[in-house]
């Protein structure tokens, strides 16, 4: 695998922050499973839950958020990475809030259709 041409550039920063930035990474990917875990689960595990296209359509929602996380945890990785190297200010990214956004949405949806299957 080529190394990133980020990592030429700059100066390498403390480790500890390095290995932050590393753990960060990580807990997105783990978010990013359980996100397709919990659709894969609904799918499989309740499919009473709702109409089966709406169902279908939640948990595609889920998947593509899981999907779509992963993908940007190792793009925000590498920026949180480079601007330390090279002691620029940490880039914002509006990741959090379409992740905090899309979780509360998809609560607030099971958590209705938990009390209408009821």
């Amino acid at each position: 695998m080529r190394e990133p041409a980020w990592r030429k550039t700059g100066n390498t920063p403390d480790y500890r922050f390095s290995l932050a930035n590393e753990r960060t990474f990580l807990a997105w990917i783990r978010t990013s499973l359980a996100l397709i875990a919990g659709a894969l689960a609904i799918d499989q595990l309740a499919p009473s839950i709702a109409p089966g296209p709406v169902r279908i359509a939640l948990c595609v929602v889920l998947a593509v958020l899981g999907a779509g996380l992963a993908a940007l945890a190792y793009h925000r990785w590498g920026q949180m990475e480079a601007a330390m190297r090279n002691n620029r200010e940490l880039p914002f990214s509006g990741l959090m809030l379409v992740m905090t956004i899309g979780v509360a949405a998809a609560a607030f949806t099971f958590a209705v259709l938990i009390l209408v299957a009821r």
